[in-house]
């Protein structure tokens, strides 16, 4: 049987979404409409990991963190439409161990339960590292997160998978149709303009960063992360 994730989400549809997400992914799954039944739930389903918004009816999410770290290190993943960085630090500091600020995208919310079940040596679904380092520069799939220079720059899930597809085949040339099924999957109908759109704001975040790699277009084809070999 697949790991156990409690959902603590008052809103139904958010609440029915990751629910039929994460059971479609082998997950168990339980669903709590307000912070006291949270807790309740909580304490009967013996959760592997928690996904826990802020703004909740009977408890706010705040206070069903504090029960929770009463007695137990279960990890908890932080819902909320609040982006503020006062929240994700309070949250952090709260006990949380991870944030997702709303409208998520499911693969994100996928990547950073995974993320933080290895962390917790607990994820028999993850199937290795999904990170590339190159000079100055850091692609991490599993927290989705970007790092260039040491800092980390904030990066929308396809942005973030585009560049992570482009470099994990260094100096391989793709098409944009190629990318668009790739990374966008087959179920994608849009237009090839939304990979150039992607790339234009993938270059503003790494131009010039380093001169050992660089996200080039062959002209008439598409585009390839082009890495310096030798020197």
């Amino acid at each position: 049987m697949g790991k156990k994730v409690l959902i603590v989400e008052d809103d139904s549809n958010i609440a029915e979404l990751l629910h039929l997400y994460l059971e479609k992914e082998g997950f168990e799954t339980v669903v709590a409409g307000d912070g006291g039944k949270g807790v309740e739930m909580f304490r009967s389903f013996k959760p592997d990991l928690v996904l826990l918004d802020i703004m909740l009816p009977v408890m706010d999410g705040w206070s069903v963190l504090k029960k929770i770290r009463e007695n137990d290190k279960t990890p908890v993943i932080m819902l909320t439409a609040k982006g503020e960085t006062q929240d994700k630090v309070a949250g952090l500091e709260g006990g949380a161990d991870d944030y997702i600020v709303k409208p998520f995208e499911m693969k994100e919310v996928l990547a950073r339960i995974h993320a933080v079940l290895r962390r917790f040596g607990g994820d028999e679904n993850g199937s290795g590292e999904k990170k590339l380092s190159f000079d100055k520069l850091v692609i991490n799939l599993d927290s989705y997160e970007l790092l260039v220079d040491g800092k980390r720059v904030d990066t929308p899930p396809k942005e973030l998978e585009l560049l992570y597809h482009l470099a994990a085949s260094p100096n391989r040339v793709f098409t944009r149709n190629q990318l668009l099924d790739e990374v966008w999957g087959f179920d994608y109908f849009g237009d090839s303009r939304t990979v150039d759109v992607h790339i234009k704001r993938l270059r503003e975040k790494l131009e010039g960063v380093s001169p050992q790699w660089s996200l080039k277009t062959v002209w008439g084809v598409g585009y390839k992360f082009e890495v310096v070999t030798g020197g």
